[in-house]
């Protein structure tokens, strides 16, 4: 067994600094070249896995953050110093982003802290491991979808008043939204919502200058992982792709610098898939 799938079983959302080992957030040899010098960028679930990558590797590149949390207060206060450890300010907000109200104070505390909203990476989530769709119960339906993709309708519709021509959306999506996934049935539906999402709002708003796109990863070694998960499939994780590895977060967060830069000024409406070899018809 890979010692990369031996971390012991975790409650949702999942701890960070629990795993065993943590998750590679940044590479050491990834070097900032200002790519995103005096942006702000707001993210959603930044407090850990692919959350915690793009923070750093934007705070990297030059730009503050805002991130959100649910309630992994160490996890978070972990990325705070990780920013600012790259010389950028980092304002932390822990609540529900299933909240709309919630999602609107994000953005407000973005444009009071920073005066504007540069970049919305909307990557929170949340997912359950069943494989009968009847034991799917309708509370936990009506919440799988509220995290993972009404929150993104609510950060859109709050932060576009304040986001303007060479700003840019991204959206966490998921490999499993082009080829489904038996036992993620109801998380597995709300990453095709966003994509559906995404490519809607990127004609809608490509006019005003604003690039909208997503990012659709395979099997990535993050707190989601040992949190939701039975242990032998922890232990097997990521080894149905043609690399035979799950991912880190680290091989992540450079995708999320190119779609946040003006590198990617031609591309809208798209989504980079990075999921081990996995080879998709989109």
């Amino acid at each position: 067994m890979s010692d990369r799938q031996s971390s012991p079983p975790q409650a949702q959302p999942g701890r960070e600094h629990e795993m065993g080992p943590e998750p590679e957030y940044i590479r050491d040899s990834y070097r900032g070249t200002g790519k995103l010098a005096g942006r702000t960028a707001v993210i959603t679930g930044g407090d850990s896995g692919i959350g915690r990558a793009v923070a750093v590797h934007y705070a990297r590149e030059g730009a503050n953050i805002v991130m959100a949390y649910l309630a992994e207060d160490q996890d978070a206060e972990d990325t705070r110093a990780l920013v600012e450890a790259e010389g950028q300010r980092c304002v932390v907000l822990r609540g529900d982003v299933a909240d709309p109200a919630f999602c609107r104070e994000i953005v407000e505390r973005a444009v009071s802290e920073f005066g504007a909203v540069n970049i919305l990476v909307n990557n929170a989530a949340e997912q359950h491991d069943w494989d009968d769709v009847t034991d799917i119960t309708d509370e936990q339906l009506e919440r799988t979808f509220r995290t993972n993709i009404f929150s993104h309708f609510y950060m859109v519709k709050a932060a576009l008043p304040h986001m303007g021509s060479g700003d840019t959306i991204i959206e966490s999506s998921s490999v499993n939204a082009f080829k489904g996934n038996n036992s993620l049935i109801d998380y597995t539906a709300t990453k095709g919502a966003i994509q559906g999402f995404m490519r809607s709002i990127s004609k809608v708003l490509v006019g005003r200058g604003i690039r909208v796109n997503a990012v659709a990863p395979g099997p990535v070694w993050t707190p989601l992982i040992p949190s939701t998960m039975e242990e032998e499939k922890v232990e097997g994780f990521g080894e149905q792709v043609p690399m035979q590895r799950a991912g880190q977060p680290s091989e992540m967060g450079p995708a999320y610098v190119y779609l946040a830069s003006e590198e990617s000024s031609y591309m809208s409406g798209q989504t980079i898939h990075l999921n081990g070899g996995v080879i998709l018809n989109t």
